[in-house]
C-alpha cells in the first residue's frame, strides 16, 4: 500500500475517532496508529513499527485486509500444572529474543506462561510462516474429505492458469516438501528477492497474481530432486487448497481445526491483493491459541476420536521428507524436523511452535527479534531455550533406583 494511502486512511481514522473515539480504541490499534509503518514491505519496517503492526496488522483495513477465524462456545482447558523449573534465566532469555510470549504445555497441562513487549495473553500476534503447517494440516483434512484426490495430483490438475508452466511437472507432494526445483530466491534482506519482489508484481489481466508471477519462473532442477524453501510456493498450495475445497482458507480453517480444537479466540488471516489468504504467512491468533493447535497435532489432529487426516498422514508430515543440509534436521510437509522426534513450525521474526512427542510437550512462542527477520543468533537462542525445556522435563522424570535384582 502506497505512503499517501496509509496517510489518508490514518487521517481518516482520527477523524472519525475524535479524542472520545481514540480512547475507545484497544491498546494495540492505538499503538499501530503512533507507529504506522511507512512502507508496504514488512521485511524493511523499523523495530518500533514491527512492534506496534505484530500485534495488530488485522486492525487497520487500509494496511491489510483480513477475514475472520471463528472459534467455538468450548475453548479446550488449559489446567495448570507445577511450574517447569528451568535451567536458565526466563526473564533474561526473553529480553534477548525481545519476545512478545512463550507458553509451554506438558502433557496438555500449562506448565509456563510469560509476555512481553506489553502484550498480554488477549492478543493476536501475527505467525509469519508458522502458517505454513497450519495450511499444511489443511491439506492433510482436504484429502482425507476428498477434495484433493492424491498428494501426487499436479499443480495445474486444480489451477489451470499454471498449465504450460514449469509446474507443470510439479505435484503437490513437492509444493508441501519444498522440492519443486523452481527457481526461487528468498534472501528478506534483499529488496530484489523474489520473496520481496512477488508482492509488488503486476499481474496478468484476469489471473491470481501469485500465479501471474510464479508462471514465470524458469526451471532449476528435476521435480523432487532439489529443496529449496519458498514462502511463494506455499502461498500456491493456498490457492490450490481453496480451488479444491471451493471455501475460503479461513472458512476451512474455523471448522476443520479452530472450532473443534477448542480455539479460545477467534483469529484473522491476512488477505492478498486478489482477496485470498495469504497461506505462507500471517494467521493472527492469541498465543494460547497456537499452542492449542500444537496440542491438537500432538493428539494426532482428532476430533472426537477420529484424525482429520488420513492414517498415517500426520506422522509423514512431521518426519523428514527432504534433507535440507543440516545435521539432523530435515523438511516434511511444511514442518521443520530434528532427529529425536521433534518437529516444529517456524516464523520469522522469531515465532514458533515446537511439538515433541516423546516428551508430550508443545512450547509456543512470539516475538520481535532485534537482528531481523532470520537472526542467526536468536534463532539459535530459541532452539536452546526448547533444548532447555526438553531437559526440565527430563530432570522431572525418576530415575528407578539400582537394586541387587537389576544390576
Amino acid at each position: 500500500m502506497k505512503l499517501r494511502k496509509i496517510a489518508l486512511g490514518l487521517v481518516a481514522v482520527l477523524a472519525v475517532a475524535g479524542t472520545a473515539g481514540w480512547f475507545s480504541l484497544d491498546k494495540e490499534t492505538r499503538g499501530l496508529l503512533m507507529a504506522l509503518p511507512t512502507d508496504r514491505d514488512i521485511l524493511f519496517w523499523s523495530q518500533t513499527q514491527r512492534d506496534a503492526a505484530f500485534r495488530a496488522l488485522d486492525r487497520l483495513p487500509f494496511l491489510a485486509k483480513a477475514r475472520a477465524v471463528p472459534a467455538g462456545d468450548a475453548p479446550r482447558p488449559l489446567p495448570p500444572g507445577p511450574p517447569l523449573k528451568l535451567p536458565l534465566d526466563v526473564d533474561a532469555w526473553m529480553a534477548g529474543q525481545r519476545s512478545a510470549a512463550v507458553v509451554v504445555l506438558h502433557d496438555g497441562k500449562l506448565r509456563l506462561e510469560r509476555y512481553g513487549l506489553d502484550f498480554d495473553a488477549a492478543g493476536r500476534w501475527t505467525s509469519f510462516s508458522v502458517a505454513k503447517s497450519i495450511t499444511a494440516t489443511l491439506v492433510g483434512a482436504a484429502i482425507r474429505d476428498g477434495h484433493i484426490r492424491s498428494m501426487d495430483d499436479k499443480v495445474s490438475d486444480y489451477i489451470a492458469d499454471m498449465k504450460g508452466s514449469a509446474y507443470d511437472d510439479v505435484s503437490l507432494r513437492q509444493l508441501l516438501t519444498m522440492t519443486s526445483g523452481i527457481r526461487w530466491n528468498e534472501d528478506y534482506g534483499d529488496p530484489d528477492s523474489d520473496v520481496a519482489r512477488f508482492n509488488n508484481h503486476e499481474p496478468d489481466k484476469g489471473v491470481d497474481a501469485l500465479v501471474s508471477y510464479l508462471r514465470k519462473l524458469p526451471r532449476e532442477a528435476p521435480a523432487g530432486t532439489r529443496w529449496l524453501y519458498s514462502t511463494g510456493e506455499t502461498n500456491l498450495v493456498g490457492i490450490l487448497l481453496s480451488q479444491a475445497t471451493k471455501r475460503p482458507l479461513a472458512e476451512y480453517l474455523s471448522e476443520k481445526i479452530w472450532k473443534p480444537a477448542g480455539m479460545e479466540q477467534q483469529a484473522t488471516w491476512i488477505l492478498n491483493r486478489t482477496g485470498k489468504e495469504i497461506s505462507g504467512c500471517c494467521i493472527q491468533a492469541a498465543t494460547r491459541d497456537f499452542a492449542r493447535f500444537g496440542q491438537f497435532v500432538l493428539d494426532g489432529a482428532r476430533v472426537n476420536g477420529q484424525s482429520i487426516v488420513p492414517e498415517g498422514w500426520l506422522a509423514e508430515a512431521t518426519t523428514q521428507r527432504a534433507a535440507i543440509g543440516e545435521p539432523d534436521r530435515g523438511y516434511g510437509y511444511q514442518w521443520w524436523t530434528h532427529a529425536d522426534g521433534s518437529f516444529a513450525a517456524r516464523g520469522i521474526f522469531g515465532q514458533g511452535i515446537f511439538i515433541d512427542p516423546k516428551r508430550k510437550l508443545v512450547v509456543a512462542v512470539n516475538a520481535n527479534w532485534g537482528g531481523g527477520a532470520s537472526d542467526p543468533a536468536a534463532k539459535e537462542a530459541r532452539d536452546a531455550f526448547y533444548r532447555a525445556v526438553q531437559k526440565a522435563v527430563d530432570d522431572e522424570t525418576p530415575t528407578a533406583p539400582v537394586t541387587a535384582a537389576s544390576r
